[in-house]
């Protein structure tokens, strides 16, 4: 028999006052409540009730052991209250990864509208370029950038990761506006340091790859880069997520748009196992809608 129902069944022996009311209460035999008492008698070897043919009387061990099964009892239906409640709505803690570029200006600033949607929500946002266990490190889900490997993994397909190249149009104006990647070469181009060499200002076009030598300002930050193109200093190429809203505001111009490097996608995943709480399903379809991947960034056309 389960321990925890004998319990059940002896608090409502002794609510009820007898078996017959305790097996009403259980909808259970008479026969079952002895059979169940009788259990945690033998188990804990010792007498619980005292029963004569007119009452039934708790035990000096049956009075201490039926406030502990009270107590068993609340606590374990209070973690029950508290996993409905979390499966009916949306509420704890949200742990979520996401690259530097993407996560400061775009996932930060969408996370306060999902979180004023979803008050009872709380969320630890972690931007790191590296690639982040969620299981060992107890992330919901995380935001992946480039071909994904782990087929462990549920992804769900967000808009694409697109590169950009500008400067600023006092650059443009003071050193001209290259057409062509060979151009490059008599120009500032802003090195991003991670990554691989045979990355870096590598530009694909009608006459074929070119490969242009990095500038005198190395970095391994985004948004220093970007900085030193609004100052106008020199030619950026970065992630049309860092550089968005700055186009669209028309304090960089994009350049060369015909030679671009090939986006790359971006995925939003999140362990296959990882049970389906409200918090959880909740980011999932905010993220959808907000980044999926028909979504536009506000980037205006190049003059």
């Amino acid at each position: 028999m389960d321990k925890l129902r004998s319990m059940e069944v002896f608090v409502a022996v002794v609510d009820a006052g007898s078996f017959t009311g305790a097996a009403s209460a259980c909808a259970i035999s008479p026969v079952m409540v002895g059979k169940h008492i009788a259990q945690l008698e033998e188990r804990l070897g010792a007498r619980l009730l005292t029963r004569t043919t007119r009452r039934q009387s708790l035990t000096e061990i049956g009075q201490q052991y039926v406030e502990q099964c009270r107590a068993i009892l609340a606590q374990i239906a209070a973690a029950e209250s508290g996993a409905e409640a979390m499966r009916a709505a949306p509420r704890g803690r949200l742990k979520i990864t996401a690259p530097v570029s993407f996560g400061s200006e775009w996932l930060g600033p969408a996370m306060t509208d999902y979180l004023a949607l979803h008050p009872e929500v709380s969320l630890d946002l972690n931007l790191n370029d590296r690639t982040v266990d969620l299981v060992d490190e107890g992330y919901d889900a995380a935001i992946r950038i480039g071909r994904l490997e782990d087929s462990s993994m549920v992804a769900r397909a967000l808009f694409p990761y697109a590169m950009v190249i500008c400067a600023s149009p006092e650059y443009l104006a003071r050193r001209g506006r290259p057409r062509r990647p060979s151009e490059l070469a008599a120009h500032e181009c802003l090195d991003f340091t991670p990554w691989q060499h045979s990355l870096r200002w590598r530009l694909d076009g009608s006459d074929g790859a070119q490969m242009i030598p990095p500038g005198r300002f190395r970095s391994n930050n985004g948004q220093a880069l970007r900085m030193a193109a609004l100052c106008g200093f020199g030619i950026v190429m970065q992630a049309e997520v860092l550089l968005a809203q700055d186009i669209a505001a028309g304090r960089l111009l994009p350049i060369l748009e015909e030679y671009l490097p090939a986006p790359k996608p971006m995925h939003l995943v999140y362990p296959r196992d990882r049970q389906a709480t409200p918090k959880l399903t909740t980011f999932i379809d905010f993220m959808l809608e907000r980044f999926g991947p028909a979504a536009h960034l506000p980037l205006a056309s190049s003059a």
